[in-house]
């Protein structure tokens, strides 16, 4: 079954979904106390993320978190509106998206060539990497929202958030959807909290032989995860398994034969563990890389026309025609100048970045070759990006893989345009690629994130083109707040790697992975082989995919979720399609009850309520961890208690699931 085949339709049905807004009268949208609002939540938020991925290479989302924070302070207000909520929610989650550029910037530091993070010049790469992301974001409205059925699990998740928490929605069935919806939070964040507590043990995975390598088979346990696997469906699901199969039932055996012989134990984890990092990771780097590719080609004629229809819309409105409001994007025209105008403050960027440096006397050709690279790689990235996180949603998106690939990229085009390079000439090369590549990445982090708040406004009848001017000002309040985040960072901790790093620096393993890449690139020490190896994976697996959807109904094997499969840790991989069962059994269960489309529903808004909790306890941590300085600061219980504990957590997990779907089915059935 592909993602294509999967309903979209749990977040449309209900009382709560709106009719379309065409002759909709003034409503409250873009207000000052709104931008206000996100502002605030953006601070917290952002610098928070900024610190738990500097400390332990994970970032949180923060569009629900600061849905739910705006829904307590707007019904404050009598004429608060869903759709002031989701703007709210939109500026928040712009800038605490952005804060994933510290999986690139960081590298300028760790190769030694920045010593801190000069605040306009840091400024200035975040909020035109952000700039441009919301720009092709628009266009892709219509290919990959408005036209498309991929299921934006974190999408409709937040939209059902902002309409069961509205309160002008008294209606019954609003209060037992909130009900499911508070129920599943609880339990979602209780279990990570029990976690943190070290109360049960969320970790299950044995490390054993096969063959002549080792693998490793287990999970991290997740409600949170199981929330989104519901919310993508069962095609998604299975092509994960499929490329999680690949990964540690086949690449992992094969990358560790002959060298798990006489290991048990400790050294054999670690040494499973250290392939999947060095070796079978960047295989699926490689999948996804032609995957992306393979992606970017087949919904290039859905880009075009929407580009088409923008340029019509905007042609329709100019001769005052009366569009409906939730078809109102901001202008082509204002896409296309802002676009290049954005172009002219990028080149002085890489001019002066260059100026003074080994590689000096290149500068003009550089720079031209930089300035194309980022607009024709931006509109693939933010095309592919947009895709992944209808698929799975952005906080399961692989955005350090696209991170990976296009600094890579970046680094052959830079090593063609300039050549032979001295040693002299290497580092200032390294340093300029990831320049580069900060403001790519910055469009991926963005193009990934906008998408899916578009969906979100799509599903509570919001106009795009306000909440389009708010994923601008929230870009630019994260550009605000991340240089000082870094920079602070930098100075109490240092970051592994960098030089004179003490023994408390922050890991920054992205960063350090990528500084790394790109260096070998242009010392020749990069395996292309496991790359390559990837790319192959992945046309077979196209083929294979392409078979299926020409000769069956309903059957596919989607390119881009089998990569994803395999590039992410199983601890992720492993509960999305355990998800996408359950709610194949529930939706099941629920045909043949006296209400089937209300207990589909409530199966929705339970696994959404799964997703909120843990979001919002996310926040909450990072907060501590920032406090304290200590990356396991609650931690009760003694050492001893793991293997009970483990066991625990596992029957906790199960009869909360089984908990959940029960009151989501009671409350779907009552009348």
């Amino acid at each position: 079954m592909s993602s294509s085949a999967t309903p979209a339709g749990p977040g449309t049905t209900g009382p709560a979904a709106a009719a379309p807004a065409a002759g909709r009268g003034a409503v409250k949208e873009l207000t000052l106390r709104g931008v206000l609002i996100g502002g605030v939540i953006t601070i917290v938020f952002t610098a928070a993320n900024v610190y738990l991925g500097l400390k332990v290479g994970l970032t949180f989302a923060t569009s629900i978190p600061a849905a739910v924070i705006s829904m307590a302070v707007l019904r404050r207000f009598k004429d608060h509106t869903v759709q002031e909520n989701n703007i709210v929610q939109t500026i928040a989650s712009a800038a605490g998206t952005l804060s994933a550029i510290i999986f690139i910037l960081p590298g300028l530091i760790i190769v030694g060539w920045w010593n801190g993070f000069p605040y306009w010049t840091t400024v200035a790469v975040i909020a035109l990497g952000g700039v441009l992301g919301v720009m092709y974001s628009i266009p892709l409205r219509r290919a990959l929202v408005t036209h498309s059925d991929l299921p934006y699990p974190e999408g409709v998740a937040g939209a059902e958030v902002l309409k069961v928490g509205d309160t002008h929605e008294g209606a019954e069935e609003s209060a037992r959807g909130l009900r499911v919806i508070i129920w599943g939070g609880l339990c979602s964040a209780g279990y990570v909290v029990l976690n943190a507590l070290k109360a049960i043990g969320t970790e299950v995975s044995s490390t054993f032989r096969l063959g002549a390598g080792a693998t490793t088979l287990g999970t991290s346990l997740s409600l949170a995860l199981i929330g989104v696997g519901h919310l993508v469906g069962l095609g998604v699901g299975v092509a994960m398994l499929v490329g999680l199969g690949i990964s540690y039932g086949i690449l992992l055996p094969l990358r560790t034969s002959g060298h798990a012989a006489g290991l048990s134990g400790t050294d054999l984890s670690d040494l499973v563990s250290t392939t999947f990092a060095s070796d079978v990771r960047f295989v699926g780097a490689g999948t996804i890389a032609i995957a992306a590719v393979w992606t970017f080609i087949k919904i290039l004629g859905p880009i075009v026309s929407g580009i088409r229809e923008s340029l019509a819309a905007s042609a329709r409105r100019g001769k005052g025609e009366e569009l409906p409001v939730t078809e109102q994007d901001l202008s082509m025209r204002v896409v296309v100048i802002t676009t290049l105008a954005c172009m002219l403050p990028i080149g002085a960027l890489l001019w002066l970045f260059v100026h003074g440096t080994a590689i000096a006397s290149s500068a003009l050709g550089l720079v031209l070759v930089s300035i194309a690279f980022i607009l024709l790689t931006g509109l693939a990235v933010a095309s592919v990006c947009g895709y992944m996180a209808g698929l799975i949603g952005a906080s399961n998106s692989p955005i350090s893989g696209v991170g990976i690939l296009v600094a890579i990229l970046a680094a052959l085009v830079v090593k063609l345009v300039f050549g032979a390079s001295s040693d002299s000439q290497t580092t200032s090369l390294v340093a300029y690629t990831l320049f580069t590549a900060a403001v790519v990445f910055g469009i991926a982090t963005i193009s990934n994130d906008n998408l899916q708040d578009l969906k979100t406004g799509q599903l509570v009848d919001s106009t795009p083109w306000k909440q389009q001017v708010a994923l601008l000002i929230g870009v630019l309040f994260g550009a605000i707040v991340i240089p000082p985040v870094l920079d602070l960072m930098q100075t109490a901790f240092g970051f592994a790697g960098a030089p004179g790093a003490g023994e408390n620096a922050l890991a920054a393993p992205q960063a350090s992975l990528i500084s790394s890449l790109v260096t070998g690139v242009f010392g020749g020490s990069i395996n292309w082989g496991l790359l390559g190896l990837g790319a192959l994976i992945g046309v077979v697996v196209i083929i294979i995919d392409e078979v299926l959807t020409r000769t069956t109904q309903r059957m596919s094997l989607p390119a881009i979720a089998v990569g994803m499969g395999m590039y992410l840790p199983s601890a992720v991989t492993v509960l999305i399609p355990l998800g996408a069962i359950l709610g194949v059994i529930h939706n099941r269960a629920a045909e043949r009850s006296a209400h089937p489309e209300r207990v589909m529903r409530m199966g929705t808004l339970m696994a959404t309520g799964l997703i909120v909790g843990e979001s919002l306890w996310g926040v909450v941590f990072a907060a501590i961890v920032g406090a304290t300085g200590n990356e396991a600061p609650l931690v009760v219980m003694p050492d001893w208690w793991s293997g009970p504990g483990t066991g625990l957590g596992v029957l906790v997990f199960v009869v909360m699931l089984v908990a959940l779907y029960r009151l989501a089915r009671r409350e779907g059935e009552r009348d």
